[in-house]
């Protein structure tokens, strides 16, 4: 076993390195410059204690607890592999509750506490291309649960200038601190309930390039280079 693995087996261990985590999630987001373009799109919602889906990619899922308001409540799907209980014992101290679930394990189970949470009146957050991939590609399944609840999905994205990309299938962003970002959110898209598999494929195809969109003009804003999507490989259901 190597020593990262090993180190991450140690429950208490794990729980310390997600508390530095957050302190360091904390740091780039009050060493950073931030500008939100569309935030009024969440804010009527929030403001109307309307619950919806928050849709963003997997590569940056590190600063999107800050674009969150405060106070609302949010359960985020997260993998139910070592990897995805980091992500979620992190946000844990921002107020984020999670659901664990994913394509190949606890899929049915997810999907239904996510619509119990839905049907309470509490958003949930979802990384449509997670936890394996493709890169930036779409699932079905947060168009099932679109379907399902009768709720909008709001994409969101952000870049930020000083960052870091690792080697990871998703292209994981690294913030740094001291630097300026951009959080932007999109156009909320609704899945009628009785729609056909035709509807749902273009409301996952809108989605997609949507998330796209948006991700690509943050980078752009900040002046980095754009992570393309995997678009040799073909989306997956979830």
């Amino acid at each position: 076993m190597r020593l990262s693995k090993k180190i991450l087996s140690n429950e208490h261990l794990r729980g310390f390195l997600c508390w530095l985590g957050s302190l360091y999630i904390r740091l780039v987001h009050a060493t950073t410059t931030w500008t939100v373009i569309g935030g009024e799109r969440p804010a009527q919602l929030w403001a109307r204690d309307k619950p919806f889906i928050l849709a963003f990619w997997h590569g940056r899922i590190l600063m999107m607890p800050y674009c969150w308001r405060r106070n609302v409540p949010i359960h985020m799907l997260i993998s139910q592999h070592r990897d995805g209980q980091i992500i979620a014992k992190t946000v844990s101290h921002f107020g984020i509750k999670t659901v664990a679930g994913s394509s190949s394990r606890g899929g049915a189970g997810a999907l239904r506490a996510m619509l119990k949470s839905l049907k309470a009146g509490e958003s949930v957050g979802i990384t449509p291309d997670g936890p394996r991939g493709p890169r930036m590609r779409v699932s079905d399944g947060i168009i099932s649960v679109a379907r399902l609840s009768g709720v909008p999905v709001l994409p969101a994205s952000y870049a930020i200038e000083r960052h870091r990309v690792l080697g990871t299938w998703d292209r994981f962003v690294v913030a740094l601190p001291f630097s300026k970002g951009v959080i932007i959110w999109g156009n909320s898209i609704r899945v009628p309930r009785e729609a056909d598999e035709t509807e749902q494929e273009i409301a996952r195809h809108d989605l997609e390039i949507m998330l796209n969109d948006i991700t690509a003009e943050a980078d752009r804003l900040c002046g980095v280079e754009t992570i393309d999507p995997d678009w040799d490989a073909d989306h997956e259901s979830a």
